[in-house]
């Protein structure tokens, strides 16, 4: 497609961070189409658009709901999509895709892909879980495609009645952005950062990267693991995130085992998450709910089995037995004799799974590949408008 003819492909996201979710992507969607990345906080906003090489716009929007804020953020659109245009515009996270598929549906434009990353009414109940689907049946409806990151979200969507089965679609393997498996390979680790790592721990190593809250499994994964390391004096467990003290914060109790037991390491946040991935043997993931699991995928490429539970996206990149374990979620016992299981076949079976787990990466979520399925998706529905 000649750059002068290139059709204008608009993605919104509530605050530029989610942005990362599709990294090097809109690099690359850039040779086909004229995009443009609309998002709150214009400073970062302009800075991950000047990364990219791409145009940006900023509007702005408020992640809580708030009906005024929401209705100013919602004219905006209304008058910047009236103005401009887009033939497609692309809407991600709850808030971003609600405001950006009702301004393009009013303002007629001709494709409207609202990506569903995860079902965040899953994590609530009352009030709030009735609002929140109310927010995501409107995204679909007004979207005319719905792009499901995982076929987990694919088939919640229809059973809770979100969206019509016509509209609900998974990209190749699912993920939004696939992994960069060149960057995630152990070869590309500093030594000295792994080094330093593992110098900090004992032998056997259990990990975990995420936010540090309850809907992540955080409360089980510590009381599981106080259980074994009263067993066994050789293991530990590593936490990299930070903790959120919101509506999901993990009890008081879990926060100050963290703290108290020396065989627990607290991280914090981390711009590099390689080198504590490569030192570990196992990486956890005992989460409640997710879209897709991407740290999974980053283990994964890294050679490191995992344990995670029986749900979205995450038991579509780990198969029990294979490069991993898969238990039942909000389960200490289950996740208990996984992580047992895990340290007293460190010899064997687990080291088989670590051998399996690179590639079955490869094969499936290799970035370039993720891009092209993409890139032939919206073309095609660009050339059906």
């Amino acid at each position: 497609m000649k750059k002068n003819n290139r059709k204008k492909f608009y993605i919104v996201t509530t605050v530029p961070a989610s942005l990362n979710f599709f990294k090097g992507q809109l690099a690359y969607l850039s040779n086909d189409f004229e995009v443009v990345a609309i998002s709150s906080d214009k400073k970062n906003l302009e800075h991950f658009g000047e990364g990219e090489g791409i145009d940006t716009y900023h509007i702005p929007m408020e992640r809580p709901i708030s009906l005024l804020n929401d209705f100013k953020s919602l004219i905006r659109f209304l008058f910047f999509f009236s103005k401009k245009k887009p033939d497609i515009v692309h809407g991600n996270t709850p808030k971003g895709s609600f405001l950006s598929m009702i301004a393009a549906k009013l303002t007629s434009v001709p494709v409207r892909i609202y990506m569903c990353h995860g079902l965040r009414y899953q994590g609530y109940g009352g009030l709030m879980r009735t609002l929140l689907k109310t927010m995501e049946r409107v995204s679909c409806y007004c979207a005319t495609e719905v792009l499901c990151v995982s076929n987990g979200v694919k088939a919640t969507l229809m059973e809770d009645g979100i969206s019509k089965a016509s509209k609900l679609k998974v990209i190749w393997n699912g993920s939004a952005n696939g992994i960069d498996t060149d960057r995630f390979d152990r070869k590309m680790v500093s030594l000295e950062a792994l080094s330093s790592i593992a110098n900090s721990v004992d032998r056997f190593v259990f990990c975990f990267v995420g936010r540090i809250v309850k809907d992540k499994g955080i409360n089980e994964l510590v009381l599981a693991f106080n259980r074994l390391s009263a067993i066994y004096n050789d293991i530990n467990l590593m936490l990299i995130g930070q903790f959120e003290d919101n509506d999901n914060p993990v009890d008081k109790t879990t926060k100050e085992d963290i703290h108290s037991n020396s065989k627990i390491h607290f991280w914090g946040i981390q711009k590099d998450v390689r080198p504590f991935m490569c030192a570990s043997d196992v990486f956890v993931l005992p989460s409640y709910r997710e879209g897709f699991g991407m740290v999974l995928m980053e283990a994964g490429a890294l050679g490191v089995p995992c344990i995670t539970t029986d749900i979205n996206g995450c038991n579509e990149i780990i198969q029990d037995g294979v490069n991993g374990r898969i238990i039942p979620p909000r389960d200490e016992e289950a996740l208990y004799k996984a992580m047992k299981w895990m340290y007293e076949h460190r010899n064997a079976e687990v080291k088989e799974m670590a051998k399996r787990a690179r590639p079955m990466i490869i094969e499936r979520y290799e970035q370039h590949k993720v891009w092209e399925a993409l890139l032939e998706e919206y073309r095609s529905l660009d050339n059906n408008v």
